[in-house]
């Protein structure tokens, strides 16, 4: 008998969610097949068999949360003969004499945070406290949640798959860095009829980073990283929850479109490796597809900047000397007041704003 455990399956993982078992008990495998699909940091990832046997035991369940390094699964690697009834079929393992019991899995559960008074209340009540969302400081339960819970105005559920890593990732974010954001508008009334703006945003942000480029950076709050290359994190809606794929040396990207689309697709298919989710140096977020004007971002650490594009509309500019109705392009672009003085973000965004108001994609200053 041999036990499987979690293998680390990227930078930084701690721990993964059963998504899917692909085996059951008894069934025989060889090297490499995949044995369960796992969703860590946005992406689903297949664990395959590291050698040939027979499925002796799973050690988690679907939906289960386990920590890198727990028991997966065993695979004896020992022959039984075949039983005759079915081709292939396996015969069952028989218990070997003075076996040690099997461990149970080591699947993490979150430390409830309660008041010995609110334990008390919820015990009163008969609240299961581990199906609670804390509404307290650190996600603390407090007897508001409990009395909400008992007269059945709230139900709470627990956060998984994409919708748990993006919470964690924000809380982080949140804890660590200093927000502040400038915003402006770029007059776009030149640009050739439905043409597509995460075009021109992504040269106009390479455009940026060239002319400042320590908004292109990393901040581990101490020292600050400049890039010599522009990795773009391009942020992705869906119904599962914002995904933020990378796309790799955008400054010497020969086709910008082609790989967005490629990313997309492999967002939209859940086939997005998770290396393809790590390593950006900044982040460019096209809400205004979907809706809304300005906004404040979360600049995701250790970038130190985010830009984002609101909904192109109409406006009357002053245009030399006289009014004029023009489509603009909101801008805003929060960055980490840390490392970054307002100069700096301020040269950035008139840099990203000077770009975009070219008549064309191909155009030279």
């Amino acid at each position: 008998m041999s036990i499987f455990t979690l293998p680390d399956l990227g930078e930084g993982l701690i721990e993964a969610e059963i998504v899917t078992w692909h085996v059951s008990v008894g069934d025989h495998v060889i090297a490499d097949q995949p044995l369960v699909s796992v969703e860590t940091d946005k992406a689903v990832v297949e664990v395959p068999a590291p050698f040939s046997g027979t499925i002796a035991s799973l050690f988690a369940q679907e939906g289960d949360i386990v920590s890198v390094g727990a028991q997966l699964i065993e695979i004896s690697t020992e022959k039984y003969e075949d039983t005759g009834a079915i081709v292939g079929d396996i015969a069952p393992l028989p218990p070997t004499a003075g076996a040690k019991p099997k461990q149970q899995p080591m699947v993490r559960t979150a430390k409830i945070k309660a008041s010995p008074a609110v334990r008390k209340l919820a015990r009163e009540k008969g609240v299961d406290l581990s199906t609670l969302i804390g509404s307290g400081p650190d996600g603390a339960i407090l007897s508001r949640d409990i009395s909400n819970v008992a007269t059945g105005r709230v139900e709470g559920k627990e956060l998984r798959g994409v919708r748990r890593a993006m919470a964690i990732a924000m809380e982080k974010s949140h804890s660590k860095i200093v927000p502040a954001t400038v915003t402006d508008r770029a007059d776009i009334h030149d640009w050739p009829e439905n043409e597509e703006p995460i075009l021109r945003l992504v040269n106009a942000l390479v455009a940026a980073c060239a002319l400042e480029p320590t908004l292109n950076a990393w901040f581990d709050g101490q020292r600050l990283q400049l890039h010599d290359h522009v990795d773009i994190a391009i942020a992705i809606d869906t119904p599962d929850g914002l995904f933020a794929p990378v796309l790799r040396t955008a400054h010497q990207a020969q086709s910008i479109e082609d790989s967005i689309k490629e990313l997309r697709h492999s967002v939209t298919n859940r086939s997005i490796p998770p290396d393809a989710l790590k390593g950006a140096t900044i982040t460019l977020s096209n809400f205004g597809m979907i809706g809304g004007e300005f906004a404040a971002l979360v600049v995701t650490t250790p970038q130190v900047a985010i830009l984002g594009a609101g909904r192109i509309s109409e406006a009357c500019l002053a245009v030399d000397g006289s009014a004029a109705i023009h489509r603009v392009l909101p801008l805003s672009l929060t960055f980490d007041h840390r490392a970054i003085t307002g100069g700096e973000a301020a040269r950035f965004l008139a840099a990203v704003r000077r770009d975009l108001e070219r008549a064309t994609i191909d155009e030279m200053d």
